[in-house]
């Protein structure tokens, strides 16, 4: 395994000019111990270390990259990083997370380096792979916050900036192919979220290819440009139509709304730092802005800074709606209806990033909202440079179409019900009855949720929700999920996507959160709380052991034994002679007895997670659970299996 890149990384550490030295630049202890707090440290010094350490790992210990690993996504311990927030932090101690370089050159905000410099972290957590989100250059117009929205992609093939060290002097290029080397080397593989859907309102793409983008006719129209709206009536026919997956006829938005979008202009000019579109009539345009547009009312805060890609040519769908960008009207699907030249561009995109960076795999975003060739061609063209390439669906079922489809994992639906115990029991007896074809993402938040802790009566009964719900997830036929910060209590949006109240979209402006503006994680204190590293590593140490088992996706192969208690939860994995059974209370702040009935009268089984015995007396295992406490144990075989 070469690592050409990460090589020219450690010499320029090594060469930052002395006077960039000072040892005034804090780090917490966390990324490189077990620790909350901080230390100060020579930035050079301190990162040029980190690199020496992994350069120095033997190769025999990283990724075999030229054996092919097929179906590795199963294995998979995910980690989900937005860079620019996940490795921030307040280096000079001054209060605030600043924007512009320190006087050392260094920032911030997250940057690659600081990425390569969490990787010994998240190895000691039991991660093997980094999930990252976009990584891409960020259009400048009409900005969400004040960095801007990572969905608003200027140039898919341009790196953001922002993420770059200045000390470095370095190509972006050069440092994120250090980041992929550095992970690599350290046996772990790397995701990148891909956004095929969306682009920014000043993209590179526009002025070349106006016919790529929808488009407003300017002027002084009598209501501000909104998302069309639809009556009760109507909002009801969408409803039944699409549940019935009937895409004929679709309710169209009202004739205002539908003329308010023009053809592609024939020139695109930049003034005044924005895109401005011109036809033959010297008439002028601008690229609309998107909305969330499923459901058809829903009330997230628009994206100013994003634009919808045009992916048909169809001259009845000029405009933006649902059933233009979700859920495509049975017409569009008509031969000679794709815009084929933005299709062909958009294929190309991730095999430029293999080629290019070595990544591992792809998550597609908004992948429900592409057409199904289009998808397709995607999955087609990086298989062809790499067979063992994943795929990842922003898609909420983990059905067996999806499979066919080529992709190894998707979304799943853990994230929405994970407030009542009744929801979760439902969704387990849903994936018992049906089977899960690929694995889901087992955890309770991304970065469109509210985090588990969001809105706890107290951080502490938040922390066990973490634990119980991953611990959960750790034994589903499911990929274990950290979306970053979750291990440190992070209660904070990042962004307020789904399941978000009226009352958090005003606590919570969209403009200052920190998937549009600086923020960061409380590295230093936790939160106030034991971070969960330990914990979470037990119980990825606790599957590891069990992965025969817990890969199996059958019918019937996640049932629901009776528990006394409807607070209490308990879930029992078996294939073949193996049992393993996860049982706990989902009361975060009480506590809870309750009983399990066993075919043996007496036995004696170890817990798994504190080592602990348990009695099973009269054929009963009676529990004594602490607020959110759950445990594993293991069943062993009966005697005439």
């Amino acid at each position: 395994m070469t690592t050409p890149h990460l090589d020219t990384l450690l010499e320029s550490l090594r060469s930052v000019p002395p006077a960039s030295g000072s040892e005034s630049y804090a780090v917490p202890n966390l990324w490189h111990g077990d620790t909350t707090g901080t230390r100060l440290v020579n930035p050079a010094e301190y990162f040029g270390g980190i690199v020496s350490d992994i350069l120095s790992i033997p190769l025999e210990q990283g990724l075999d990259l030229g054996r092919a690993v097929s179906g590795w996504t199963a294995d998979a311990v995910v980690y989900n990083l937005f860079v620019r927030l996940g490795t921030a932090f307040d280096h000079d101690g001054d209060g605030a997370i600043g924007v512009s370089p320190l006087a050392s050159g260094f920032r911030e905000t997250g940057t690659l380096l600081k990425s390569i410099a969490m990787l010994p972290y998240l190895k000691r957590i039991g991660v093997n792979t980094i999930y990252l989100l976009p990584l891409t250059s960020i259009g400048i117009q009409n900005r969400k916050g004040s960095l801007g929205s990572p969905y608003a992609i200027k140039n898919p093939c341009v790196l953001d900036p922002m993420l770059g060290e200045p000390a470095l002097g370095l190509p972006l290029e050069t440092q994120l192919g250090a980041f992929v080397e550095a992970a690599h080397r350290m046996g772990m593989r790397i995701v990148f979220e891909f956004v095929f859907r969306t682009a920014s309102v000043d993209s590179d793409w526009a002025s070349a290819h106006p016919d790529w983008f929808y488009w407003l006719r300017d002027g002084n129209p009598d209501t501000p440009y909104a998302p069309p709206g639809f009556s009760h009536e109507t909002l009801a026919e969408i409803y039944e139509k699409v549940d019935k997956h009937d895409f004929r006829n679709l309710p169209v938005p009202d004739e205002a709304y539908r003329n308010r979008f023009v053809q592609a202009p024939d020139t695109v000019t930049l003034h005044d730092g924005a895109l401005e579109g011109t036809d033959s009539d010297g008439a002028s345009c601008h690229i609309a802005s998107a909305f969330s547009d499923w459901p058809p009312d829903d009330r997230q805060p628009p994206w100013t800074d994003v634009a919808y890609l045009k992916m048909h040519r169809h001259a009845d769908f000029n405009y933006i709606a649902y059933n233009t960008i979700r859920m495509y009207e049975e017409e569009l699907d008509r031969p000679g209806m794709e815009n084929a030249p933005l299709w062909e561009e958009i294929a190309g995109i991730i095999p430029w990033y293999q080629d290019r960076y070595g990544i591992d795999g792809a998550m597609i975003d908004m992948g429900h909202a592409l057409p199904p060739a289009l998808k397709a061609a995607i999955v087609s063209r990086a298989r062809d440079a790499r067979p063992d390439f994943t795929f990842w669906d922003e898609n909420f079922d983990p059905s067996p179409k999806l499979k066919e489809e080529g992709f190894d994992a998707v979304f799943g639906s853990l994230p929405f019900v994970i407030q009542d115990v009744q929801y979760i029991k439902g969704l387990l007896n849903f994936l018992n009855k049906n089977g899960v074809a690929i694995p889901f993402f087992a955890t309770g938040e991304n970065h469109n949720t509210p985090r588990v802790c969001h809105n706890m009566a107290g951080q502490q009964a938040g922390r066990r929700r973490s634990m119980f719900l991953f611990t959960l997830g750790a034994i589903l036929p499911a990929m274990p999920f950290i979306h970053s910060g979750m291990e440190l209590c992070e209660w904070h949006p990042v962004n307020l996507g789904l399941n978000f109240t009226d009352e958090d979209r005003h606590r919570f402006p969209a403009e200052s959160l920190p998937l549009f503006s600086p923020g960061g994680f409380d590295w230093n204190g936790s939160n106030g709380l034991t971070p969960l590293c330990g914990e979470i590593r037990r119980i990825i140490d606790i599957r590891s052991r069990h992965m025969d088992l817990i890969r199996c996706g059958d019918k019937g192969s996640m049932t629901q034994p009776y528990i006394s208690d409807p607070a209490l939860l308990a879930v029992m994995r078996k294939s073949g002679r193996k049992t393993l059974i996860f049982a706990g209370n989902s009361n975060l702040h009480d506590r809870i007895s309750g009983t399990m009935e066993f075919e043996p009268a007496v036995m004696e089984l170890e817990e798994l997670i504190s080592g602990e015995k348990l009695q099973i007396r009269d054929h009963r295992l009676v529990f004594d659970f602490g607020p959110g406490q759950c445990i594993l144990f293991e069943l062993p075989p009966a005697e005439d299996e």
